[in-house]
């Protein structure tokens, strides 16, 4: 069914007051940030773009935290600017403001004559840049730089950097091309592609949609770009470190690709682009792709959590049903990358399938990426741990503390969808919408207690009368749901799962919808052999885990009865206030000293309590696990 383009809202139209997101959000700007810019300066992320003192201190930048010049520095920057210009529209900050144009001065006294911006391969080895695509990161560095731009300019108006990135696009896209003397090249960490629309969105310029497209249709040509490139700067195609160009989606061309492979990172900054691609063009070929992608992903390779890539090897997928739960890598990038990808889809096909999924990874392996206090992160999010996997305060390759930043600063466009006739209430978050809406300015107020409570209520201003669709999300787990309008109860039959009031609205308008939250058990298919005879606890969108410091035996030994009741309880002085799951348990005991019997070991009466996968670690280190052991009874 054809629906009108749905987009997100900008930055400025929402306002979130959050009883959960409020504090999480101003942790990422009062803390993330600073420690961010600081550690970037430290590292010299930022002095970098001094060309000429970088280039004089060659690779022996400081050795503070092993870390050398590196190719994706610009990226990390660029993701900061990204965080801290989004953070500039709820909450104006002359210094920051002031620091950004410091940031981007610089970035842009570093930009080359004929456009080129990358401080390594300008400073360090001029001679090979552009050269390799496949295992560099030129145009990966240069989407970030984009992405920047364009959030800096929707948040200050300023065209700064801006006008830096355009100039950058304009020297690429005489470089890339099939015309008569450019390179047939993409990039082999994917993100340009997604810039490259955001900048076209931003601007309204086609050239930039049109480059995106190239990069986009040229992926998997045949004869490969990555061996063409190679044989010309002298090596062997064969000695791909990766053996497969499967790790960087190139296998196939996009429009025939079926499974996700590869880097779980690259895959899902590539399916972002090709959604918005095919919402911008109306693109059939490339949408039917994304959904085939889409079903193979979340039926096959998709973490409880919301995490994807259980592999640490090419930081990316296996085989279908791999999902291990003590090594999953589950990277935060890439649970903020599947978290571009849903947003879009949502938006592109209208159904409430993918803002679930954008949900369960935000509220899990999105948060689980940052401690409490915004200062320590994760890389990797394994969903069991014997207590040695911790936060750091920073990493040899820091792409994902920005990233998450970056995505936390901006959550307001990820609650609500507007189009010309409809407004969609993808997330629950208490929050302000400005828009227009079927001709008139609506201000739509959410407010409740989600995800601990169930209850959200909105109300309604409108310059006048107005008739327009309000999409309700009900998510797959909420059965029961109830709605009403003005106190009048109203039917809950989901049209692809949103629940849709089509009238006339007034000013002063209720809509109450509520969600029942009860603790739930989920179950794994039986193709998963790590989760065989194993359950896990939900409660509304939230996974849970168990750590060892709330427990009376060893998480290895316990066990849930599958009759067992469970009951949620909030508790405001633990962990920043958290709805906890307790009920009975079972602990194996031991009664020999003897390593192996005949005998089952006894059991003995336990309880379980269990706690939100995404405040796990923020204590003293402890044991902890998703999946528990359920037993009979």
């Amino acid at each position: 069914m054809t629906r009108t383009l749905t987009l997100p809202p900008a930055l400025t139209q929402v306002r979130v007051h959050d009883a959960f997101w409020s504090p999480r959000l101003e942790a990422n700007r009062a803390c993330t940030l600073p420690v961010l810019h600081g550690k970037l300066q430290e590292v010299g992320a930022l002095d970098a773009f001094d060309l000429d003192a970088y280039a004089e201190r060659g690779i022996t930048i400081p050795k503070t935290h092993h870390v050398t010049p590196q190719m994706w520095w610009d990226s990390d920057v660029a993701k900061w600017i990204e965080a801290a210009s989004a953070s500039l529209v709820t909450h104006p900050d002359p210094a920051l403001d002031a620091q950004l144009d410091d940031v981007i001065a610089r970035i842009a006294g570093a930009q080359q004559p004929d456009g080129y911006m990358n401080t390594y391969f300008t400073a360090i080895e001029p001679d090979r840049k552009l050269t390799n695509e496949r295992d560099w990161h030129e145009l990966y560095n240069a989407g970030h730089l984009i992405e920047a731009a364009v959030t800096h300019y929707q948040a200050t108006g300023k065209t700064s950097l801006l006008d830096v990135v355009e100039r950058y696009a304009r020297f690429l896209s005489g470089v890339y091309g099939t015309g008569q003397g450019q390179r047939p090249g993409y990039p082999g960490h994917e993100e340009i592609e997604l810039a490259l629309l955001r900048l076209y969105h931003a601007t309204g310029r086609r050239e930039h949609l049109d480059f995106a497209r190239y990069f986009i249709d040229q992926r998997g040509q045949f004869p490969n770009y990555f061996e063409t490139e190679a044989l010309a700067r002298g090596d062997n195609p064969q000695d791909f470190w990766a053996g497969t160009y499967e790790y960087m989606q190139a296998h196939q061309p996009v429009r025939e690709q079926s499974q996700v492979v590869g880097h779980a990172v690259r895959a899902v900054y590539l399916y972002a682009a090709m959604a918005d691609l095919a919402a911008a063009d109306g693109d059939a070929g490339l949408r039917a792709a994304c959904e085939r992608l889409w079903d193979d992903l979340t039926r096959h390779s998709l973490y409880v959590t919301g995490g994807l890539g259980p592999s640490a090897s090419n930081e990316g997928m296996t085989r279908p049903y791999d999902l291990p739960n003590d090594s999953a890598y589950a990277e935060t990038c890439a649970a903020v990358g599947l978290a571009f990808w849903a947003r879009r889809m949502a938006a592109l096909t209208g159904d409430a399938k993918y803002a679930d999924v954008m949900e369960r990874a935000l509220y899990n392996n999105v948060l689980s990426g940052v401690s409490l206090a915004g200062d320590r992160f994760l890389y990797e999010n394994p969903l069991e741990s014997d207590g040695t996997h911790r936060r750091w305060a920073w990493h040899a390759c820091p792409c994902c503390p920005p990233n998450l930043a970056r995505l936390l600063a901006s959550l307001g466009e990820y609650v609500y969808a507007v189009s010309a006739q409809d407004v969609t209430v993808n997330l629950y978050v208490g929050s302000t919408l400005s828009a227009d809406v079927a001709g008139h300015a609506l201000t739509l107020t959410q407010e409740g207690a989600y995800p601990w409570r169930g209850d959200v209520h909105f109300s309604m201003e409108l310059d006048s009368p107005a008739t327009f669709a309000l999409r309700l999300r009900i998510p797959a787990w909420a059965q029961g749901a109830t709605l009403s309008v003005n106190g009048e109860a109203q039917a809950v039959t989901p049209q692809q799962g949103y629940a849709v009031l089509t009238r006339e609205w007034h000013s002063g308008d209720r809509i109450d919808l509520t969600l029942p939250l009860v603790p739930r058990r989920v179950y794994a298919h039986p193709a998963v052999p790590q989760d065989a005879g194993l359950v896990s606890l939900a409660y509304g969108p939230l996974v849970y885990c168990v750590e060892g410091v709330d427990q009376d035996a060893a998480l290895h030994a316990l066990s849930v009865p599958r009759g067992a009741a469970l009951s949620a309880r909030f508790d405001p002085d633990l962990l920043g206030g958290v709805t906890v799951i307790e009920g009975d348990a079972v602990a194996d005991t031991a009664t020999t000293a003897d390593l192996y019997t005949d005998v089952p070991p006894p059991t003995r009466p336990a309880r379980v309590t269990a706690i939100p996968y995404a405040v796990w670690d923020n204590r003293e280190p402890t044991p902890m696990r998703v999946w528990l052991r359920e037993s009979a009874r």
